[in-house]
This record gives C-alpha cells, structure tokens and sequence, in this order.
C-alpha cells in the first residue's frame, strides 16, 4: 500500500514538474509553449474585455495554469500507477484541450452577439418610435439601455458613454461594429452613420432593419430545427465509444485493463481518439449551415 502511494505521488511530482517547466521556462526548447499559453491568456482576456467581465491578468494565468494541472491530474487519476501512460496521456490531454477555455469563452461571446441581435428588434422599434417622437438618435438610444436588458443595455451605454466623452456617434457606432461582428450590427451602423451624413428617415431604415432581422431569425430557427437530428446522431456517435468503454470496464475490467496499460492498447486509443477527432468535426461541418 505505501508503495503504491510513493509511486503515486512521484507520478504526481513528476508530471507537474513537466507540466512547470512548460509553462514556466522560457529558454529555447520550451519557450514556444510559454509563448502559446501568453497567447492563450491574451485571446481570452480580450473576448472577456468585450462581455464586460473585469479580470486581473494574475487571476487569469492563475486559472489556466490550475486548468492545465487539472487535465494532467485526469490523466494521473486515470492510468495511475503506470508512469509511462500518465506521461504519455497526460502531454497528449494537455496538448488536446489546450484551447478549450479560450473555445469555451469564444461560444460565449458568440452566444452574447446572437442574444444582441436578437434584442435588436424590440430595440429598433423603441428607436423608431423615438424618433417619431422628436427624439434624437442619442436619445433613442438611451430609451433603449433604460428598457431593454443586457446585453444590448451595455453596448448602447457604452456607445453613449464615448460619445459624451467626446466620441464622435459615428466612431462610437463603428466601435460598436467591431466589438459585436455581426453582418445585422454592420448594416444598423452603418444605415446609422449614412443617414446622418446624407439625411434621410432613421424610423423608417430602423423599421426595415427590424424586419429583416425578424425574417433571418426566423430562417434561422426553421434550419435549426431541421438539422438538429444531425446534430443529435453526431452527439451519439462521438459519445458512443466512451460509453462502451466504461460498460465493459464496469463488467469486466480485468480484461479491458490492457487498453490503458500496454503499448499496444495506447496506440489503439490514440488511434480512437484521432478518429474521433476527425468524425466530430465533419459531422458539425456538415451540419452548419449559415444563413
């Protein structure tokens, strides 16, 4: 028992002084690692900055590393007591989910851009109606953050925000493009910007745009629901070989305990894992289809 526990623990301090060097030399055989993981940190404090999430970079490279210890300590858990899988294993779980935090604050990024455009068209009528009133685009927006909740309440403040702060509203729009890329943001601001130059009806540009977002949201929905079986059968299949795995080791792990234990049975998973890899991602290929 007490050896078990030695070798275990020297698995432990093996791999996080690996895991360390890695991240933390700076030298030439490890300096390309550091590089990536700054890259890493930089791409999601960047997608944080424009969801308005306020974190120091201390706490975000704290966060990665302890992620990074933890894909390694699944590893450890996992193929422990045999050193050389837990290495292998945990540099192959390591080099895979690298991206994943970035991946994952990307979704949400994305998933902010869509509920935006999504408010937009209650927003658009408030402003068209605004403006009917007598009001001024500024003041339309301000109806807009003091009705409406976030996101779109956040944008148009900042968008307020600079222009007080002596932002032209035609910068402050642009901005606001480019913090939120999406082709129904870019025609809003840019209808926005052009008809404030070049004159023209705002209420009545804002009631068409409203509309055309209506019309592709509900485009949208109709492919959606048509390709989700897609999308189901490709959650199976993707799913299916580690479900079999854990029936057969609850079974009989005796005998599916050479797959994690032998060379050959390394090989044959990592063989697994790339066709998993490969078949995951045609199938969401296919299944994307953009409007």
């Amino acid at each position: 028992m007490a050896a078990t526990l030695l070798k275990f623990l020297s698995i432990g301090w093996v791999g996080g002084a690996l895991l360390i060097g890695l991240l933390l030399n700076g030298d030439q055989i490890y300096g390309w690692v550091g590089f990536k993981a700054k890259l890493e940190q930089e791409e999601m404090a960047r997608l944080l900055d424009l969801m308005f999430v306020a974190i120091t970079p201390e706490k975000l490279a704290l966060f990665y590393l302890l992620y990074l210890f933890g894909i390694f300590g699944f590893a450890l858990l996992i193929f422990a007591p045999s050193v050389g899988a837990v290495v292998f294993f945990g540099g192959l779980f390591v080099f895979l989910f690298w991206t994943l935090p970035r991946r994952v604050i990307f979704i949400m990024h994305k998933k902010r851009i869509t509920k935006f455009v999504i408010q937009m068209v209650d927003g658009l009528s408030l402003m068209s109606n605004g403006l009917r009133s007598g009001l001024n685009v500024p003041q339309a927006l301000q109806i807009v953050t003091e009705e409406l909740p976030n996101p779109i309440s956040q944008e148009f403040g900042l968008v307020l925000s600079q222009n007080k702060l002596g932002v032209t509203l035609e910068d402050a729009m642009s901005n606001l493009s480019i913090r939120m890329p999406a082709d129904d943001i870019e025609m809003f601001t840019t209808s926005v910007n052009i008809l404030k130059e070049t004159g023209g009806n705002l209420a009545e540009t804002f009631d068409t745009i409203s509309v055309t977002i209506r019309e592709r949201i509900k485009v949208e929905s109709k492919i959606s629901a048509m390709v989700s079986q897609g999308v189901l059968q490709g959650v199976i299949v993707v799913l299916m070989p580690f479900a079999l795995a854990a029936i057969l080791y609850s079974v009989d792990p005796e005998r599916i305990a050479p797959m994690f234990t032998t060379i050959p049975g390394w090989g044959l998973l990592l063989i697994m894992m790339s066709l998993q890899v490969v078949g995951g991602f045609t199938i969401w290929k296919i299944v994307q289809i953009k409007v």
